[in-house]
C-alpha cells in the first residue's frame, strides 16, 4: 500500500459532471492521500463539482481560462516538485470515469516496482465493444509510431500514466499544451532513453466515447513530422547534387575534357553528402553522438547502401528485364525507407 502515500493523483478536469465526483471519493476509499485536481477554465456553472471534491480533501488548482492538457498536467507537475517532498512520484488519470481504481493501483505500484519507467495503462482494442473511432485512430496511431519513431505502444492516447519526479521534471521541458502533449512525451522517451512499461487495464466507455478528444490524424502528423524532415533532407541534397554537377561541368569541360564528368560527379556527391549528414544529424534526428563516430557510420551506411542499390538493379534487371530506370526506382525506395530506420536507430540514435 506505499502508492497511498508516495504517489500523488493527478486529474485535469474541464467542464466535469458527478463523475469526477465519484472517482475523488473513490480514491480516498482507497487511500490516496494526495490527490491533484487542475480546473482547465471551466466556467462557474462547474464551481460546486470542484468545491465539493475539494472538501473531500483534493487539492484543487485553477486555470482562469482553458488551456489545455497538455498545460494542466505541467501545472500539477510544478505543484508537486514545488510542494509535495514526500512523493516520489505520480500517476495521472483522466476525469471522466474511464479508468477503473484497480488500474490506477495497478500502474501505482509498477512504477514502484520500476521507478526508471513511464509506465502506462493500456486498453485492449481488439475487443468487440470498443467504439470504431477510438479503435482505428488508436491503432494507426500505434503502428505509426512504430514504424517512423522506433516507439513500441499499444495505446499511445491513453491518459493513465504514472512516472517518478525524475521523468516529471523532464516531461516539463517537452513542448505541447494540448492534447499533442500526450504524444509529445512518449517522444520525449525515445530521445531521453526512458523505457515505457505497459500495463493492461480494464476498457471503459461511456455513450460510444463521444467526449474523447482524440484526433488521429493531428496526433500522427506529429510523428510523420520527422519521417518528412527526412524527405526534404534527402531531396534538397539530391538538387545541391544535381546543381553542382551541372556546374562543374560547365567550368571543367574545357580544363580536363577526358575526366570532367568524374570529377564533377566526386566533387558533387562530397558536398551534397556533407550537406545531408549535417541535416540528418541537427535537423532531422538532433543527435548528440560524437562528430567522427556518427560521420564513420554515416558513410559506411552510404557505401553499403549504394552497393545494394547496384546489385539489386543489375539482379532484378536479369531476371526480369524491362526498364532499368523502373527498376532502379523500387529498389532506391525501398532501399531509402531501411536507411530511414537504420540512420535513426544506428546512425544517429540518441541513447545507447
Amino acid at each position: 500500500m506505499a502508492y497511498r502515500n508516495k504517489l500523488s493523483v493527478i486529474i485535469p478536469s474541464l467542464s466535469p459532471d458527478e463523475r469526477l465526483t465519484a472517482l475523488v471519493k473513490e480514491l480516498k476509499m482507497h487511500g490516496f492521500e494526495h490527490i491533484i485536481v487542475v480546473n482547465d477554465g471551466s466556467s462557474e456553472e462547474y464551481d460546486t463539482i470542484f468545491a465539493g471534491v475539494q472538501e473531500m480533501g483534493a487539492v484543487v488548482l485553477r486555470h482562469v481560462v482553458n488551456q489545455g492538457k497538455g498545460r494542466a498536467l505541467k501545472t500539477a507537475f510544478h505543484y508537486i516538485l514545488g510542494n509535495m517532498d514526500s512523493c516520489v512520484g505520480a500517476v495521472t488519470i483522466d476525469s471522466d470515469g474511464q479508468h477503473a481504481v484497480k488500474d490506477i493501483i495497478r500502474c501505482c505500484e509498477r512504477l514502484l516496482e520500476k521507478p526508471d519507467c513511464l509506465v502506462m495503462g493500456c486498453r485492449n482494442f481488439k475487443q468487440e465493444d470498443v467504439p470504431f473511432k477510438s479503435s482505428f485512430g488508436n491503432i494507426v496511431t500505434s503502428k505509426v509510431m512504430q514504424l517512423l519513431v522506433g516507439i513500441k505502444v499499444s495505446d499511445t492516447q491513453t491518459g493513465l500514466r504514472a512516472m517518478s519526479l525524475e521523468h516529471m521534471k523532464k516531461f516539463l521541458a517537452v513542448s505541447g499544451e494540448r492534447f499533442e502533449y500526450e504524444t509529445n512525451m512518449l517522444l520525449c522517451c525515445k530521445d531521453e532513453g526512458i523505457a515505457i512499461e505497459e500495463v493492461t487495464i480494464q476498457t471503459i466507455y461511456y455513450e460510444g466515447n463521444k467526449s474523447t478528444h482524440f484526433r488521429p490524424l493531428h496526433d500522427s502528423l506529429l510523428i510523420y513530422g520527422l519521417f518528412l524532415r527526412f524527405i526534404v533532407a534527402s531531396l534538397s541534397s539530391a538538387a545541391i547534387d544535381l546543381g553542382l554537377f551541372a556546374l562543374g561541368a560547365f567550368c571543367l569541360k574545357s580544363v580536363i575534357p577526358a575526366y570532367y564528368i568524374v570529377v564533377s560527379t566526386v566533387l558533387a556527391r562530397v558536398i551534397s553528402s556533407l550537406y545531408n549528414f549535417f541535416m540528418n544529424r541537427q535537423g532531422v534526428f538532433k543527435s548528440e553522438s560524437g562528430l567522427a563516430k556518427t560521420m564513420v557510420k554515416y558513410y559506411t551506411l552510404a557505401v553499403v547502401q549504394m552497393s545494394l542499390s547496384a546489385l539489386g538493379v543489375w539482379m532484378l534487371f536479369g531476371m526480369l528485364g524491362g526498364s532499368e530506370t523502373l527498376i532502379k526506382i523500387v529498389v532506391d525506395t525501398i532501399l531509402f525507407l531501411v536507411s530511414f530506420q537504420i540512420q535513426r536507430e544506428w546512425v544517429f540514435k540518441k541513447k545507447d
